[in-house]
């Protein structure tokens, strides 16, 4: 009984924690997200809001994010078609 009453607030931290993580996780890696973005730094660009230098540096980072959200998807596809 007692360590029901202690563990039970440290696994509502995890859950609160998993929880936490596949959100920002899902905005990070969410492909119509970094593609929204990725037209947002181009128009901030052509617009002379930021430098070459800065662009070039987020348009980098959101690539990359890009990059890795297809491949999960990928893998995710994969699975789904294995288990059928």
């Amino acid at each position: 009984m007692l360590h029901k009453l202690v563990s039970a607030p440290i696994s509502l931290v995890i859950k609160i924690g998993e929880k936490i993580k596949e959100e920002a996780d899902k905005e990070l890696y969410d492909l119509p997200t970094i593609q929204q973005k990725l037209i947002q730094l181009q128009m901030m660009y052509e617009l002379e809001d930021i430098s070459e230098e800065a662009y070039k540096t987020k348009e980098e980072e959101l690539i990359m994010r890009y990059e890795i959200a297809k491949r999960m998807e990928m893998e995710q596809w994969e699975q789904m078609t294995k288990k059928k």
